[in-house]
């Protein structure tokens, strides 16, 4: 979840909401890549989740990490509730599920350093302080009970108003973690056409990362249970979002969806005020209930713009959302796929001739095979397997003409950070078959063995 912005001026015309996601427009060669993931931290003797405090805890994590990485603290009243260090920080999830949000970077070689920068940074604070950390999709065997909450107001009046809207919102919060990745728009049209490609594609990239095959200690009958939630969360704020497929689709169309989205919140003085289901529309013309009389500034709807959740969004970028989390191969390979797929104008043509002639069913059909048969997934006469094969290829000769060098020149693309997925599309197998294989396997039905064998 994000970090509450501050500062921008008052909102006096609607044009400035348009214009702030307009102002995200950047020229081919400023293009970035910002790779987000969340992973579970827990306690190795109890095996259960990092509570926020305590010896070993998310607080000793995030003082750990600061006192011996530079690292500098983020608060909200007295807590510390994440980090910030040369254009990256780190944050909590609601559950405390531990973040990246990695600085806006030129290459994928320079991602998946500062990903393994990372991965070492928070091993060597768990292991002084008795914690492990596991990248999958949903926690595997802790109940909702089990699950601490973090001391954010964001989350407590998150989590009263998912009970209300949906039937696993409280789960996302508490018991999922992702990876994804943020990348740039050149124009209006840029932007409408990676959008189109990026919702289109998401459940070829979920089946590829489903990693989330177990709850409650035991299978739960997907493959993807991560994606299943958020197709049972609020209708509102997430999906696949038919408009953005509509003739004249554009930044005005996202400004008028996002408006219609009801309110969480408004960040005011260090502290969150409650404007659950409320309208921005309404504040836009001073007549929020929870401020009578005050209109928005920027930040307020740069805040408002990150609860919105369908399976790609738009802010001053585009953020990828549709992939579990999971192993650290993976976490450098999915700012591959899609890098490969829409950085390039080649591979994004092919990518859109492609999906460009699905109907929304066709879309909606593949989120839900995805979720539950990943690679497996049939919609009609389109299998998901054969769609992953055609994408990972277009994607691998994207990256190849974009060319960018690592290793001092010594490698001369991107390429290989899709090993992993080619594996995938070679075996038929993602993640989530290899954790069920083992469950049914050598583990016997013990599933206590996936932190030993899985964990970073």
């Amino acid at each position: 979840m994000s970090i509450p912005q501050q500062g921008g001026g008052p909102i006096e015309h609607r044009d400035q909401l348009v214009n702030y996601i307009a102002s995200g427009e950047k020229p081919r060669d400023a293009w970035r890549i910002g790779t987000e993931h969340e992973k579970f931290g827990y306690c190795k003797d109890k095996k259960l989740p990092l509570p926020y405090e305590g010896d070993c805890s998310i607080k000793s994590m995030l003082t750990g990490l600061q006192e011996r990485f530079g690292w500098q603290p983020i608060f909200e009243q007295d807590n510390i509730i994440g980090l910030e260090r040369n254009g990256a920080n780190i944050s909590l999830e609601p559950g405390g599920q531990l973040e990246l949000s990695g600085a806006p970077l030129e290459t994928i070689h320079q991602t998946c350093d500062e990903v393994n920068q990372h991965l070492a940074e928070v091993k060597t604070v768990a292991d002084s302080i008795g914690a492990g950390f596991i990248g999958l999709g949903a926690a595997p065997i802790w109940s909702q009970d089990q699950m601490p909450m973090m001391p954010k107001g964001r989350y407590r009046l998150m989590t009263d108003y998912m009970g209300r809207v949906g039937t696993l919102g409280t789960q996302m919060m508490y018991r999922t973690c992702t990876v994804q990745v943020n990348l740039d728009f050149g124009s209006e049209a840029d932007m409408v056409q990676k959008l189109r490609v990026a919702l289109s594609l998401q459940p070829v990239a979920n089946a590829l990362f489903a990693n989330s095959p177990f709850l409650d200690g035991k299978p739960n009958g997907m493959k993807s249970w991560r994606a299943h939630i958020w197709q049972n969360l609020d209708d509102a704020r997430t999906g696949m979002l038919p408009f953005v497929f509509k003739d004249g689709f554009g930044y005005e169309a996202w400004v008028d969806y996002v408006l219609d989205v009801p309110m969480y919140f408004v960040y005011r003085d260090g502290k969150y005020i409650d404007a659950l289901g409320q309208s921005f529309r309404d504040f836009l013309n001073g007549r929020l209930p929870a401020l009578p009389g005050e209109i928005p500034t920027l930040s307020d709807w740069a805040d408002h713009l990150t609860t919105v959740f369908p399976e790609a969004r738009v802010k001053k970028f585009i953020e990828m959302r549709g992939a579990d989390g999971g192993p650290w191969r993976r976490l450098c390979a999915l700012p591959a796929f899609w890098v490969g797929l829409i950085y390039d104008q080649q591979a994004l043509d092919a990518a859109w001739d492609l999906v460009r002639g699905w109907d929304d069913g066709t879309r909606e059909g593949l989120r839900h095979a995805a979720g539950k048969d990943a690679l497996a997934g049939v919609v009609g006469n389109l299998r998901i397997h054969d769609l992953a094969r055609e994408v990972l290829a277009i994607a691998e000769q994207g990256l190849k003409r974009r060319a960018r060098a690592g290793a001092g020149g010594l490698v001369p693309d991107e390429t290989h950070f899709l090993n992993a997925l080619r594996e995938s599309v070679d075996t038929g197998k993602v993640p989530a078959d290899e954790l069920l294989e083992r469950y049914h396997g050598d583990w016997q039905g013990d599933l206590s063995h996936i932190y030993a064998e899985y964990s970073y």
